[in-house]
């Protein structure tokens, strides 16, 4: 009788559950690994151990009555050689092996420096959220909700259902782009549904900030408005340019990256043989656009790909639906020039724009001005400086998170230790 094939999930959002969920139910072993305490991800952070709603509470039902294996609470530093990668997690580092891996790492929040980012109170959105959900108190609060996205709204919502007073959804992209979305909605019958609630948030569209001040924290935000300055006193800023897919462990694996993204094929298989990817890391399209690609990957890990292929149109939809979103909400160059030579970059490295202006790459800046040297490792820095001077991407490192010396060689398997 032949062995099941081990399959190792890596994140415990929405793609990485409909993955894992896909994988186990034809007879898989599969083992999930998240970096957070509970499965979810950041989209369903804090609704496991409650009685979630919707598709939530469905995948999380479906997972608690499967064989699938959790491994919370565990970071992947390093890939130590063919179908294995070493962990650290709350019993230390280890090795896991396995046959076929999906990558479901999912996105982190794109930050743009700007005067007064770094005071206390400005915070990215959908750190915020997260805040609020561990238990954070924004009742009374005087919130300004500001940058380009979905999420923004998702984020306004949320604060508002918690008694904080959100005071302005500042959307950096043009009404009409925005508008340019209405016939997409209009076909997706349940999202549009999802979408109401947000109509009665105070949204300006073609705003931004362009400073933030206050006497040790936040107390005022500045916008630029169609119909000029605009200045809030306001408690919180919670603020966030998109989302940027994590592509460390995927680069660190040799996976073919494109357009910012890793590169799938119909049945999300990476240019890696055994390696599939789903959800934001394959380029950022919401819930939706996750749970069907980790399906689809979740059955094409199993090897049955005739049923993975009935699900490629649901995916194509998604990810076209994705990519609207991506061009509506397309940064404008005006953002270029809110950061003055004195605002910090890199807050790890106390490194300014002005110190980085006369490097042509930013294998240089690491080099001679530590951007993106300290321990983010370049994941808040990065991709602002992407966008603000057009560097290629760095990396990945080994490690690909910060470790001790004694963890990171127990997380290189023994056989293959240097």
């Amino acid at each position: 009788m032949a062995r099941a094939p081990r399959i190792l999930v890596l994140g415990a959002g929405p793609a990485g559950l409909g993955a894992a969920l896909a994988a186990e139910a034809l007879g898989a072993d599969v083992t999930l690994v998240d970096a957070l305490p509970e499965p979810g991800g950041q989209i369903w952070r804090g609704l496991w151990r409650k009685d979630a709603p919707g598709k939530a509470g469905a995948h999380f039902h479906a997972l608690r009555t499967s064989g699938v294996v959790l491994r919370m609470g565990c970071r992947i530093v390093t890939a130590p050689g063919p179908g294995s990668l070493g962990l650290i997690g709350p019993h230390g580092p280890e090795v896991l092996s396995y046959d076929r891996l999906v990558l479901a790492s999912g996105a982190r929040e794109r930050f743009l420096p700007f005067p007064g980012w770094t005071l206390p109170g400005v915070l990215g959105a959908g750190a915020l959220q997260g805040l609020v959900k561990g238990g954070l108190e924004v009742r009374g609060k005087r919130v300004v909700v500001a940058g380009s996205g979905p999420l923004l709204l998702a984020v306004a919502s949320h604060l508002r259902s918690q008694g904080a007073r959100v005071l302005t959804v500042a959307e950096q992209a043009p009404n009409r782009a925005l508008v340019s979305l209405i016939p997409g909605l209009l076909a997706r019958p349940k999202l549009l549904l999802q979408a109401l609630p947000f109509l009665s948030l105070p949204t300006q569209a073609g705003a931004w900030v362009t400073r933030a001040e206050g006497e040790g924290r936040l107390e005022r935000v500045h916008l630029n408005t169609p119909k000029g300055a605009r200045v809030l006193e306001a408690d919180l800023l919670a603020c966030g340019f998109g989302l940027v897919p994590n592509l460390d462990l995927a680069r660190l694996l040799g996976c073919a990256i494109h357009e910012g993204a890793v590169a799938v094929d119909e049945l999300q298989r990476t240019s890696v043989a055994g390696v599939f990817a789903a959800g934001e890391s394959t380029g950022i399209g919401g819930v939706d656009k996750a749970l069907t690609e980790g399906h689809l990957a979740g059955l094409a890990a199993t090897g049955l790909e005739d049923e993975a292929r009935r699900h490629i149109p649901a995916a194509a939809r998604s990810r076209a639906w994705g990519r609207a979103l991506e061009a509506a909400h397309a940064l404008r160059p005006e953002l270029r020039g809110l950061a003055t030579p004195e605002t910090m970059l890199c807050r790890c490295e106390d490194v300014s724009v002005g110190a980085l202006q006369s490097f042509a790459r930013g294998r240089d800046a690491r080099l001679h001005a530590r951007c993106g040297m300290g321990r983010c490792q370049g994941r808040t820095c990065g991709p602002a400086a992407e966008f603000l001077f057009g560097w290629a991407p760095g990396g990945p490192n080994q490690p690909l998170v910060p470790t001790t010396f004694a963890d990171l060689v127990g997380a290189l398997s023994p056989t293959e230790q240097p």
